[in-house]
């Protein structure tokens, strides 16, 4: 209910109930396979899916607007996460009616290599870093950048939904504790500066504001119809790199590859993954081998896989999500060597643009990494923030001095390609 100021307070901790199949408190209706109700107050609760398989029909009402909440997705996240990644579900509800929607992610850092370039010898921070820091429950998804964390309707206010998201982390921490696995952080990822307000009326006091590498995003202008009008729109300098790059990757093919071209390749596919993956200088996983052929048969049209060929030989793939007028570049790989001579990770970046542009979306939502290339192409920094608490009070009264001596620093500068 409202309190004077207008914010929303919720009467916690009034029941607590498992349910199965067919059977729950009374007032709530079942959504199939096992959930965990938490009710918060006589209009407000959550529940707890332990699979993707048992989520509601109306998830999906409320899941319209981001591919990366539909049931559909979270199915094939589940099935081809990460080894060291673990999925939840949570619904929020008023009145026993689901009225919002989340993912959480218990990540565990300790089964990766995190800091791949201090690795080399016995590194310090790792080693402080696994035993301290090791085990992060999420709201959130630790595999793409952006808010596809939570989704609401307008039957729950901001603040309160956040409050409900918040108790529903850590009831999770909780059952964790319960098979002895104990959580050091709690976190929640990827919002924007507006809804920093909500967050401190929700009460999420002791958590340690923070705002790492940016999203970057290209815009797509609405008198562009094909390639030409976006380079048309380009300064001489950077039509020039787009030529150069063009010329550079003369001999590779580009190939659309379909199901059974994804499971014929895989190793090479995989092992051109962890070429990229073991050039970044933080990682929280890796994705399994028989990820982006999972993808391809859940999502289908939806899901892309772009292969570039040399010789006949794969030397790198990009992969891309449509997610209604955007476009959402996934993972990629390629053969550095050939990456570097044909300038293959530019070359993959406009052949990004020339299809969005040709497809007519919106915008591509580039992601994090390689925020200067991705500049020189067009893309604009967006930056996102995220809310993390250790906890353990006295290392958390130091997050302020630990977070910036774990994260790492990249340095770069912003381009204008444009005239």
């Amino acid at each position: 209910m409202p309190d004077n100021n207008g914010r929303h307070t919720l009467r916690m901790g009034i029941n607590i109930s498992l349910c199965k199949s067919n059977t729950a408190p009374r007032g709530f209706s079942i959504f199939g396979g096992f959930c965990e109700t938490t009710i918060l107050d006589q209009n407000f609760s959550f529940t707890i899916f332990s699979t993707a398989a048992a989520l509601p029909a109306t998830w999906d009402t409320i899941a319209e607007e981001n591919a990366f909440l539909k049931r559909n997705y979270l199915c094939v996240l589940e099935k081809s996460a990460p080894e060291n990644m673990e999925c939840h579900f949570v619904g929020l509800l008023k009145d026993g009616k689901l009225c919002g929607i989340a993912l959480v992610q218990y990540i565990n850092l300790s089964r990766v290599n995190t800091f791949v370039e201090e690795k080399k010898s016995f590194c310090l921070k790792d080693y402080i870093f696994r035993q301290f820091s090791s085990h992060i429950l999420v709201i959130g998804n630790n595999t793409l950048t952006g808010q596809n964390a939570y989704l609401l309707t307008d039957a729950i206010p901001e603040t309160a939904a956040l409050s409900l998201l918040q108790r529903s982390l850590q009831h999770i921490a909780r059952d964790y504790r319960k098979k002895c696995v104990y959580m050091h952080v709690l976190a929640i990822k990827d919002f924007n500066r507006e809804e920093l307000p909500d967050f401190k009326a929700a009460g999420f006091k002791g958590y340690y504001q923070f705002c790492t590498q940016p999203n970057m995003i290209f815009s797509i202008k609405e008198n562009w119809g094909s390639i030409e009008d976006y380079l048309a729109d380009l300064n001489t300098k950077y039509r020039t790199q787009y030529n150069r790059a063009r010329k550079k990757a003369e001999g590779i093919e580009k190939r659309k590859l379909t199901l059974e071209n994804i499971r014929e390749q895989q190793d090479r596919i995989h092992e051109l993954y962890l070429t990229v993956a073991g050039n970044a200088s933080f990682n929280t996983f890796h994705l399994p081998k028989d990820h982006f052929e999972a993808f391809k048969e859940h999502l289908k049209d939806d899901f892309l896989f772009y292969g570039y060929f040399l010789d006949g030989k794969l030397v790198g793939f990009n992969t891309l999500i449509k997610n209604g007028p955007d476009m959402d570049t996934y993972f990629l790989g390629y053969d550095d060597a050939i990456q570097k001579e044909k300038m293959l990770y530019l070359n993959m970046l406009y052949d990004m643009v020339s299809y969005a542009i040709k497809k007519g979306f919106k915008q591509v939502v580039f992601a994090r990494s390689a925020m200067e290339i991705k500049s020189s192409v067009g893309a604009k920094a967006e930056e996102v923030y995220g809310m993390i608490k250790h906890t353990n009070p006295l290392l958390n009264a130091f997050m302020s001095k630990l977070f910036p001596y774990f994260d790492p620093k990249v340095e770069w500068k912003e381009r204008s390609p444009f005239k």
